[in-house]
């Protein structure tokens, strides 16, 4: 997606390089930036949830940082981003067009928020799930929840 600044009357928003800010350096934390892709990923009709799979599962149990889960966040030599990302999908969606879907919205997000190219957005489909399975997940959450009458 390139970033051509177009000539209308709106202020133009520096990008984030070396060169754009006088006072200093600008970093954005990739833990940010894969909390922009989970909530990009989760706005699109037919994705159940992102990362769930008994990898990120383990993984959720020995790091703290929870909104990473199922993303993967990378630079490349010109400081583009590199995503990869862990979904399951509903059961009956069109997984190839939901995929698509995916990644024109995870960019679309995260290079209006960051100022930053997106070079790929790699998407993992780990599984499929039924809207049974949901409900049956959210009633073991709330049946795991200590009772305090």
């Amino acid at each position: 997606m390139s970033k051509e600044p177009d000539n209308t009357n709106e202020s133009v928003i520096p990008t984030v390089s070396e060169d754009s800010n006088t006072l200093g350096d600008i970093r954005i934390n990739h833990s940010v930036v894969a909390s922009i892709v989970r909530l990009a990923a989760l706005e699109v009709g037919g994705v159940a949830a992102v990362g769930g799979g008994f990898v990120d599962g383990i993984a959720e149990i020995f790091s703290k940082k929870g909104d990473e889960r199922g993303v993967r966040v990378e630079e490349d030599e010109v400081g583009d981003y590199r995503i990869e990302i862990r979904v399951i999908l509903r059961f009956g969606v069109e997984l190839a067009a939901v995929a698509t879907e995916m990644q024109q919205r995870i960019a679309e997000q995260v290079e209006k928020m960051t100022s930053k190219n997106v070079a790929r957005v790699n998407v993992i489909i780990d599984g499929v799930r039924t809207n049974d399975e949901e409900e049956a997940n959210e009633k073991e959450d709330w049946s795991e929840q200590p009772h305090t009458d």
